[in-house]
């Protein structure tokens, strides 16, 4: 029983509280922001979309205003935002700062998707939510805009370009999202060009590198907690493909649907380990692309977002613009493996 009166089932301190009711209270959030015909700091024009009625997903999109000013064509970089599939909003204040900042860097325009979360909708609902959202952008003409269509989307995105990314769960959503591209293909034969994965939320039963050895002590760490709130009945429970990409009897990573793949981690991040697993694991594959990774000294999960305005938070989003960059100006797949690893 809390202050409210309420009983309650399930708490996973700092982040979220559900009660027996069903109802949940999401304990850390950042506050939703509106969209801006101009970001006073950026220029950056967004707007809030809806993609689709039934399942209800909603989108915020961005448009640079370089873009806008000389009517060009851009790269679009469909976005997953972090929050553990089951806090978090493309319509936060964080998410916002984000993206008006990196889409500024990079003119690109970005689609950041507001999928449903846990543990009102519990996994997979989520991953279904921004393949279909993946799909609704791709779907869009290079050419006649009608009714269903959104006018932006026709007028300034160039489907030759076509990236995804996201941080933390986000970047988990954008790793099944790629192998479900390479195994399924998108509409109109679109290719996803490049990916960039920060943060991302990977787990596993047995320990590697630095993390805890003990296994009561695992069971309680959030990584687990939090997975199995979100998908409480999946085959494999925490070693299920989807939260452990790497584990024996996971699809290949040979398939990832996308020529160019940057994995940012951090030092102090629980997950790092993970992350840099999942890198190791890509390279060993024989995935025919390019490959980068990005570790930074000295800070945490997600800080790039969560402390926007910090010295190495600007160089990663910098970073971020540059591969989306770099992978617009990169004309073809390369024939043989590439890769190589950054310090910030």
């Amino acid at each position: 029983m809390d202050s409210n009166g309420k009983e309650v089932a399930t708490e996973i301190r700092p982040y979220i509280r559900v009660y027996k009711d069903g109802s949940v209270q999401r304990l850390v959030e950042s506050p939703i922001v509106p969209p801006s015909v101009s970001d006073p700091e950026t220029g950056v024009s967004s707007k809030d979309i809806v993609l689709s009625q039934n399942p209800p997903i909603s989108a915020r999109i961005y448009l640079s205003k370089q873009s806008l000013q000389q009517h060009q064509k851009v790269a679009v970089l469909v976005y997953f935002h972090g929050g553990a599939f089951c806090s978090g909003s493309a319509f936060s204040f964080v998410e916002t700062k984000f993206m008006n900042r990196l889409v500024c860097l990079a003119n690109v325009f970005a689609v950041s998707i507001e999928y449903r979360l846990a543990p009102e909708h519990l996994l997979p609902i989520a991953y279904e939510d921004c393949w279909t959202a993946l799909q609704w952008v791709v779907s869009h003409p290079n050419g006649d805009c009608g009714s269903e269509k959104e006018p932006w989307i026709c007028n300034y995105v160039d489907f030759d370009q076509v990236y995804v990314g996201g941080d933390s769960a986000g970047a988990n959503i954008a790793n099944n999202v790629l192998l479900r591209a390479g195994s399924e293909g998108l509409q109109n034969g679109v290719k996803i060009k490049g990916a960039f994965l920060t943060h991302p939320y990977f787990w596993g039963f047995k320990p590697i590198g630095s993390e805890i050895k003990d296994v009561k002590r695992r069971k309680k760490l959030v990584m687990s907690t939090m997975w199995h709130l979100v998908y409480p009945k999946v085959a494999g429970g925490i070693d299920n493909p989807m939260i452990n990409p790497v584990v024996e009897g996971a699809p290949s990573l040979t398939g990832l649907g996308c020529s160019r793949l940057l994995v940012c981690v951090a030092k102090k991040d629980q997950v790092r380990d993970r992350g840099i697993s999942y890198y190791n694991a890509v390279k060993e594959s024989g995935w025919q692309g390019e490959l980068e990774l990005i570790d930074v000294e000295g800070e945490g999960h997600s800080f790039h977002i969560l402390v926007h305005h910090s010295e190495n938070a600007e160089k990663l989003i910098q970073r971020l613009a540059s591969f989306l960059v770099s992978c617009a100006g990169h004309g073809r797949k390369s024939s043989q493996f590439s890769s190589c690893v950054s310090r910030i």
